[in-house]
């Protein structure tokens, strides 16, 4: 059976840091992208990043974000510096067996449970 568990989120003020952790059962990622979604209080999920053949960032990123992926642990991680309390959301990973970056939310085919990322100012 396929899962997606996230961690590594938390309460951190403005400019700290976090690495939040996708970890993948029940399949291998080895050719899967792996996306990581945001939604935030009152608003639509979006896309922050994403790792494939190819990777992705949203603009608001700005830098400040790094995707990175060990197959050999069937884990995939976002390093996220500089934080912003806009950046406070529930962070969400995904996976798609289109090995690239650029595929609609509903074309993934599995999805994480979410972590909680909260930015105080």
């Amino acid at each position: 059976q396929a899962q997606l568990v996230e961690s590594g989120g938390g309460l951190v003020q403005a400019g700290g840091s976090l690495k939040l952790s996708c970890k993948a059962s029940g399949f291998s990622i080895d050719y899967y992208t792996i996306g990581w979604f945001r939604q935030a209080p009152g608003k639509e999920r979006e896309a922050v990043s994403c790792s494939a053949s190819n990777t992705y960032y949203a603009d608001f990123v700005e830098g400040r974000f790094t995707v990175s992926r060990d197959n050999a642990k069937n884990t995939v991680y976002l390093q996220m510096n500089s934080l912003k309390p806009d950046d406070t959301a529930v962070y969400f990973c995904a996976a798609d067996s289109l090995f690239a970056c650029g595929s609609q939310q509903d074309e993934y085919d599995y999805w994480g449970q979410g972590t909680k990322v909260t930015v105080s100012s």
